[in-house]
């Protein structure tokens, strides 16, 4: 038995947990409103599926969206499968959630990252385009909301 708690692993297992929770919902009910989501992942995952010409032009990771056209959401225990629209041209994806790296969705500044021991710096700019900004303006953005005002109710009587 170890003699620390691991609490990065138990991070990432509950935030997996929830990106499973919204995937089963959205397979569920569909998006609501104006929810998508941007996922990477890493294409090199062993248990990861995509097409070859996908593979081969994004080796390292790729990002996919979800917002108006997809299809076969299969939401499992360790990961999802899901149809995506490329160019025209519908490709069946499985995604493990242990391959995934960021998952955010921007209509409501949400954002998860997942930090491995190989990433350098949480300071790093992503490669494909999805940077730490979105990170850092969720949190920012959390703040502000956590902040209000408290307004005494004796103000408000005569």
């Amino acid at each position: 038995m170890s003699r620390e708690i691991d609490y990065g692993n138990l991070m990432h297992s509950a935030m997996r947990g929830l990106i499973r929770s919204v995937l089963e919902g959205v397979a569920k009910d569909g998006l609501p409103g104006n929810h998508h989501f941007f996922i990477t992942f890493d294409t090199s995952h062993p248990d990861a599926e995509l097409a070859d010409w996908l593979s081969d032009r994004y080796p390292g990771e790729m990002t996919v969206v979800m917002q108006h056209w997809f299809d076969n959401l299969n939401v499992g225990e360790d990961g999802f499968a899901i149809t995506l629209n490329f160019g025209d041209a519908p490709e069946p994806l499985y995604i493990p959630y242990d391959a995934i790296k960021t998952f955010v969705d921007p209509s409501v500044e949400f954002g998860l990252r997942f930090e491995s021991p190989d990433d350098d710096d949480m300071d790093d700019v992503a490669e494909d385009g999805l940077d730490d900004d979105i990170e850092i303006e969720v949190q920012e953005e959390a703040a502000e909301k956590k902040e209000a005002d408290v307004v005494s109710l004796d103000s408000f009587r005569k």
